[in-house]
């Protein structure tokens, strides 16, 4: 079956692109980036700043852009069956030179999982968009355990080098609104 990854979720605040692969069949249905119920991702990334998940989608999506963290996947179209990585075939990516050049703040590409890495390598290794960028091979935030990565603790320690890159921008929302 053809599927078709999400649009990113960027803005002029973000400085790090977490790039999945394709997104699986729960998050398609769901329309949400990371929308597996047991998937790691949410509360990785709210761990990393000692926090639970927000319940609700938009406060999630608010809470990564707020520290300049936008989500994208690095497939745009594939063929898949299921939502296992190692069922893609004939992955298209995404134009992620172009999207670079008009967000110049990434400084960092995180990638989560090897299949996100393995296709960005495959397309964009050498193309000079993605040079400026710090490249973070990252663990699959996936449900599925490996050997390593059991935990959703084990995953947020193996995700802490993402902090080097983030920022904080609630506090200045915030403060602006009061002014």
């Amino acid at each position: 079956m053809k599927v078709h990854s999400f649009p990113p979720v960027i803005d002029a605040r973000s400085t790090v692109l977490v790039l999945g692969s394709m997104p699986g069949t729960a998050s398609l249905e769901k329309h949400q980036y990371y929308g597996h119920p047991r998937n790691h991702f949410w509360p990785v990334l709210y761990g990393l700043f000692g926090r639970e998940p927000d319940p609700d989608y938009a406060s999630r999506l608010a809470f990564a852009s707020q520290r300049g963290i936008a989500l994208w996947d690095v497939i745009a179209a594939c063929l898949r069956e299921g939502s296992l990585d190692s069922n893609i075939r004939e992955a298209v990516p995404n134009d992620l030179p172009g999207l670079l050049e008009n967000y110049p703040g990434i400084r960092a590409l995180a990638f989560n999982g090897s299949k996100s890495y393995a296709t960005y390598m495959k397309h964009f290794a050498d193309h000079p968009a993605t040079a400026r960028t710090e490249h973070l091979r990252l663990p699959s935030t996936s449900p599925i355990p490996t050997p390593r990565m059991r935990t959703t603790e084990d995953r947020i320690e193996a995700w802490r080098p993402i902090l080097t890159y983030v920022q904080d921008t609630s506090t200045d929302e915030s403060r602006q609104q009061k002014e």
